[in-house]
């Protein structure tokens, strides 16, 4: 094993950076795979383009003779860029993308052929759903699924396939993705928040929601990462001593990025450009070897499109460059992990961000309006925002180094929390006119003038305000943005429907006018969430104690935070907005019960076996070699060899010490393993979480040891210090 690590240590060191010709211009690139607007006026009928533009912008439905309209035009101009097969691709609820290629091939009477491909292909396919999670929605025997077209999305190529973006649905119509609640969450947004909109503009009529997402991943040579058997089966290390040098000189994050790294993000971007992917920023971050990219704010349900098809992309671009993408939230002990950052904002129709003020006290008001609102709908359902970015992998970063807290907790920074006090003290029911004009002036009309120079930001912190958005810091890198940004879209819905609804009451039976009206339920809704407002650090057991002392959750764990997903509360809220009803929530809830306790049981097989089978094996190497290095000395020296050889006689004892440990560990994980097998559900999640996991560290803590004791030309595995170092 020893002799793998050198070769892939030696082969590493001969590699060198790819070069990546970039002939043409980012906006020339751009979007030039991507059945676009500017594609579809090419290619379409003018009442094709229309009312492809109309199911777009109005959710309209296309009629069956448009939609083979569009099938034949969207397969010329597929194939005029060299596509030879097409796909409905979809997110299942696997964590990935899905697809399944067929030919615009057709044969005619068995001796002739042509390209074919109409609206009913287009449309809706079959694919079979069998092997798909399901959380019980379905029978196994029952393979039906379908994949429907979201012309929302738009078409693109990769390599040599048209991918027709699609929601997935079971035979009965439950949803068995991720993109169909999304849809739905961002339908109920738009009703919700463009109802609130009509009390600053009358014309207003469309609200949408927008994300950034920000994504962060390791690079690690692809000959390094085959090396460790736990990086090739779980996506992070299980076992290393950390390095004498790691992160703590800061010299890695926003430095030059290594020549490899740079032709990999060159390359990776080229092919964003063409995808129409809007990637923008590129950058080393903290960790050695980790760097993150970020795009342009596009609407949510494209921007989530086009995170899933940038990890998929990444993949394929690493094996060019040799290099494999961790996309696991903590890959490595003791450094940073790797998150995706989600900047979620609102934007109107003519594309105003609601959560950006204007230049009037009444843009202001629209901005303080979203703002609250926000906020109260993240202090309403935190426990349901921390269960949207419950996993395995970002159990380990939540918490941990710079991550955010696994509370959650929203920050605003010093000067907003002070406009929110001074709000809070706004006189119940009608306003004086001095008040009035003390509001706009001095507290509402400063507003931008704050936000200019708000340049406060708490990167502890899992939901915080900055300058126009909200970034929602504790999603894990490896995460569909859809879970989360439909839990945020869904949330924020309710809550404006709420406020709505009390804000008309004021007027119609209170006889407040309708400034007076928001000012009063904004007040209200700041003095209910302000316990979901912190401007400190988010480490340590002080701001535990404090969060408990506001009654806001703490769930550490996966298995504890997933429960609030089949709690009455949340069922209730997602019938409410027709985001979800109980049947998908419960399956969803199965699902990830399911895919947690299997990444663990994963997690549990594969470190017993390289505990067993590699660390003890070359343990037992060394000492063997010690052993005969001390009965030599006793030949030679006699009674006196004890204490010559006193230091290696400590050195086998405690390395036996830890053999024996390590062995004794693993073989009581395995039996705890084998109960937890016994159980199904949230039982076996629990029992994997609080009785098997705990032995991952105390094996490990016994390998580490001995990686500190064992020669280095025997030690099997590739180490820290080579898998962060070496680029």
């Amino acid at each position: 094993m020893s002799r793998i690590r050198f070769n892939a240590l030696q082969e590493t060191l001969h590699r060198r950076p790819i070069k990546v010709i970039q002939n043409e211009k980012r906006s020339t690139l751009f979007g030039q795979n991507v059945f676009n607007k500017h594609a579809m006026q090419q290619y379409l009928t003018r009442a094709a383009y229309e009312s492809v533009m109309n199911a777009i912008e109005h959710g309209t439905k296309i009629d069956r003779k448009i939609a083979d309209q569009v099938a034949v035009s969207m397969k010329d101009w597929a194939m005029s860029k060299g596509a030879t097969h097409y796909t409905h691709w979809f997110q299942p609820l696997t964590g990935a993308t899905a697809e399944k290629h067929d030919a615009f091939f057709e044969s005619i009477n068995g001796s002739l052929a042509m390209e074919k491909f109409d609206g009913e292909q287009l449309v809706q396919q079959e694919p079979d759903a069998s092997s798909f999670p399901n959380g019980g929605i379905r029978n196994t025997f029952e393979a039906r699924g379908y994949t429907a077209w979201d012309p929302t999305s738009p078409a693109f190529i990769y390599e040599t396939t048209l991918c027709i973006p699609t929601i997935f649905v079971a035979y009965t119509g439950e949803a068995l993705d991720n993109k169909t609640p999304l849809l739905r969450a961002i339908q109920a947004l738009d009703t919700y928040a463009t109802a609130v909109c009509k009390y600053f503009d009358k014309n207003a009529s469309k609200v949408s929601a927008t994300l950034g997402w920000e994504q962060e991943f390791f690079l690690i040579d692809d000959a390094l990462a085959l090396s460790r058997p736990d990086l090739q089966l779980t996506g992070r290390t299980l076992l290393g001593h950390t390095p004498a040098k790691g992160q703590q000189l800061d010299d890695h994050y926003f430095g030059t990025i290594p020549a490899r790294a740079m032709s990999f993000m060159q390359d990776l971007e080229q092919e964003c450009m063409l995808l129409g992917i809007p990637v923008k920023t590129r950058h080393n971050e903290v960790a050695p070897n980790q760097f993150e990219v970020a795009p342009i704010f596009e609407e949510a349900n494209l921007a989530v499109d086009h995170n899933s098809l940038l990890m998929d992309v990444m993949q394929k671009v690493s094996r060019r460059h040799k290099f494999k993408v961790l996309l696991h939230e903590k890959p490595f002990a003791e450094i940073n992990g790797s998150g995706k950052h989600n900047n979620w904002s609102l934007s109107s129709k003519n594309g105003t961000n609601l959560l950006s003020p204007g230049k009037t006290p009444m843009k202001n008001l629209q901005f303080l309006t979203f703002f609250v609102n926000t906020i109260k709908a993240v202090y309403r359902y935190e426990e349901l925002l921390r269960g949207s970015i419950a996993s395995a992998g970002n159990d380990h970063r939540l918490g941990a180094n710079e991550a955010p807290p696994a509370i959650i907790s929203v920050f605003i920074g010093s000067q907003l929390s002070a406009v929110l006090d001074d709000l809070e003290n706004v006189t119940k029911g009608k306003l004086s006119p001095q008040e009035k004009t003390d509001l706009k002036l001095n507290i509402i009309g400063k507003i931008p003038e704050i936000l200019l120079d708000n340049t406060d930001r708490n990167r502890t912190s899992p939901f915080a305000f900055t300058g126009n958005k909200f970034e929602f810091r504790a999603v894990g890198s490896s995460a569909n943005c859809a879970i989360p940004i439909t839990v945020l879209n869904t949330i924020v819905a309710k809550q404006l429907k709420e406020f709505k609804i009390e804000v008309d009451a004021l007027i119609d039976e209170k006889g407040l006018k309708k400034d007076e009206a928001i000012f009063n339920m904004l007040r209200e809704y700041i003095k209910d969430s302000k316990a979901i407002r912190f401007e400190g650090d988010g480490y340590g057991d002080s701001w535990e104690k404090e969060a408990k002392k506001r009654g806001l959750s703490n769930n550490k764990t996966t298995p504890e935070a997933l429960k609030v997903k089949i709690t009455k509360k949340v069922i209730d809220l997602f019938e409410e907005m027709d985001v979800m009803n109980k049947v998908e929530l419960e399956a969803r809830y199965e699902i990830d019960l399911e895919l947690y306790t299997k990444r663990v049981q994963i997690e549990s097989r594969v470190l017993g076996d390289v505990a067993r089978n590699h660390i003890v094996p070359t343990a037992i190497i060394y000492q063997n070699t010690l052993l005969e290095n001390t009965k030599n000395l006793k030949e030679i020296f006699g009674t006196e060899f004890k204490n010559i050889a006193k230091e290696q006689i400590e050195l086998i004892m405690v390395i036996s010490n830890h053999i024996t440990e390590i062995n004794s560990l693993v073989n009581k994980m395995v039996e705890e393993r084998k109960k937890a097998n016994k159980y199904n559900g949230i039982k076996s999640a629990e029992y994997y979480c609080r009785k098997v996991k705990p032995f991952f560290d105390q094996i490990r803590y016994h390998c580490d040891k001995l990686e500190t004791m064992v020669d280095d030309n025997l030690w099997p595995l590739t180490k820290y210090r080579e898998l962060l170092f070496t680029n």
